[in-house]
């Protein structure tokens, strides 16, 4: 009987020693073979075309593309591409977006080795699999009620303007309105989508595709 071949693996990193200490611990693991390494967003997705690996473990944070654009080109051009989020980064907006744009894991760098080939080995067969403390926390936050009323017509304009970081005077030249009446609306926002700050607003306000 035949031994099944290793599976190919691409990995998307641009730190240079998390690259070569993934593609030593990968290369040692049985079954399992570092096709191609890749140190930019840009470069993943030419390697991804051309290599057709197994699976993909991509950043989030990277040069030229960041991950999430990557994985989108990617599966845009190639479907079936089985890609793994593997960041430091565990907010919540980097969950949706990297799933949303077909990644089918996330994890955390300083998972575990044997979770992380595990993963792997998952992914490779078809299957999802975001490490459970952060799916449990974008869960909770996904099914979470807003508050109060809907934003009124004006406040998904400031919105509009605060999320594509407008400050509150430039807000109020372009509506043609007082500072004072920007800064209510801003209240209001962060009350209705009970965010602390602006940045977690726009965040919310995306992942419930009100931008």
């Amino acid at each position: 009987m035949s031994q099944a071949p290793p599976l190919r693996l691409l990995l998307v990193e641009d730190q240079t020693l998390m690259r070569q200490g993934l593609t030593t611990l990968l290369d040692l693991e049985p079954g399992f073979s570092v096709a191609a390494a890749a140190v930019n967003g840009k470069e993943g997705v030419q390697q991804a075309l051309a290599l057709r690996p197994d699976v993909v473990l991509m950043d989030v944070q990277l040069p030229v593309l960041n991950g999430v654009e990557a994985t989108a080109a990617i599966c845009a051009a190639w479907p079936a591409a089985r890609i793994i989020i593997l960041t430091t980064f565990d907010r919540d907006d980097y969950v949706y977006q990297a799933v949303r744009a077909g990644a089918l894991g996330y994890l955390l760098k300083d998972t575990p080795a044997e979770q992380l080939v595990a993963t792997i080995r998952r992914v490779a067969a078809g299957e999802v699999f975001i490490q459970p403390e952060i799916a449990a926390r974008a869960l909770r936050e996904l099914v979470r009620p807003a508050a109060g009323e809907p934003l009124s017509e004006r406040e998904r304009e400031v919105l509009a303007l605060l999320a594509a970081g407008r400050a509150n005077r430039e807000i109020a030249a372009q509506l043609v309105i007082t500072e004072g009446t920007v800064k209510n609306h801003v209240s209001n926002i962060l009350g209705k989508l009970q965010a602390e700050n602006r940045t977690q607003a726009a965040d919310i306000a995306r992942r419930r595709g009100l931008l």
